[in-house]
């Protein structure tokens, strides 16, 4: 089964569209810390769902390379990034 006809949660819907949109905007992937910013949730909690995300085989990263996480997901199935206030 692709990444991309595996469901995932609401929380990590956001978190890969924001992946999305970030990278096609910096044309880099973001780092841990810019996704912590943007959800204001702490290191632990950003790290934590990036290997949920990796596991579930929504994303892919590269051992010891900063900014190297990589979407699996068509950005088709992704849902619109909610604005965080």
């Amino acid at each position: 089964m692709s990444p991309s006809a595996k469901a995932f949660t609401p929380g990590q819907g956001q978190y890969l569209a924001y992946i999305h949109l970030y990278t096609r905007l910096h044309l880099q992937p973001p780092a841990e810390a810019d996704m912590q910013k943007y959800f204001r949730v702490s290191p632990p909690s950003v790290h934590q769902m990036v290997l949920t995300l990796e596991r579930q085989g929504f994303i892919r990263r590269q051992p010891a390379t900063a900014r190297s996480i990589e979407l699996l997901v068509d950005p088709k199935c992704l849902p619109e990034l909610e604005p965080q206030v």
